[in-house]
């Protein structure tokens, strides 16, 4: 799970990793009931997203 910009990463990229647009990303999140900030995603919230949505493929 490669990390930029200090560990933190956009929506956009974390939807980039999943093959899906934001939006989807946003609607996959609401259904597994992730509860996010708005903002960038610190490396906690993302190990969350992994465990809920799974590891992405090629990650």
């Amino acid at each position: 799970m490669p990390n930029n910009n200090g560990g933190v990463k956009t929506r956009q990229q974390m939807a980039e990793e999943y093959g899906v647009c934001r939006k989807t990303f946003n609607k996959l999140l609401l259904k597994k009931n992730v509860i996010l900030g708005r903002g960038v995603i610190p490396p906690k919230d993302q190990v969350l997203i992994y465990n809920k949505l799974g590891v992405p493929n090629g990650q």
